[in-house]
């Protein structure tokens, strides 16, 4: 969990605040932010919006995004970003939307695509990443990894 680790010391060391906004990994990004003990001290707290209804009524992503380009999308997953760092008000936010399987996916986006938002309100990185381990559980803990370690690549560039 060194990649926990390293995301832990660089936001304790910068004083500045976390928050996530989870659909498909279900809450496991948070979880493991949470399995280090004064994560307290920067993690404001994480939102599962796991329907799309919750990511409009509660994150307040627009319909119009998720209508024009998918709930399975990179710029759903921009907007699932901001809005997590509007509502938490938090410096940082990482965000992941995408099709954990066994059903859903699509001919360009297949069971294991996910698309991982992580920085400010303002700017951020966002990739689209596909785990190949088939087994939902896996794919699951497999992109919550990727989103930490993605959000350790856009800290060291940042901080």
């Amino acid at each position: 969990m060194t990649f926990v680790t390293s995301m832990h010391q660089l936001l304790l060391a910068s004083g500045k605040s976390l928050c996530t906004a989870e659909s498909c990994s279900g809450g496991r990004i948070a979880s493991l932010i949470t399995s280090m003990a004064g994560s307290s001290e920067y993690f404001r707290g994480g939102i599962v919006s796991y329907q799309t209804a919750i990511k409009e009524m509660v994150l307040h992503v627009d319909a119009a995004v998720i209508e024009k380009y998918g709930v399975v999308s990179r710029e759903t997953a921009d907007a699932m970003r901001v809005c997590a760092c509007n509502l938490f008000k938090a410096d940082y936010a990482i965000s992941i939307t995408g099709y954990a399987g066994p059903t859903g996916g699509t001919e360009a986006d297949p069971v294991g695509t996910v698309y991982i938002s992580v920085g400010t309100a303002t700017q951020g990185l966002t990739k689209r990443v596909v785990s190949q381990l088939g087994e939902r559980t896996k794919i699951q803990d497999d992109v919550a990894r990727q989103a930490i370690e993605l959000f350790n690549k856009y800290l060291e560039v940042e901080l």
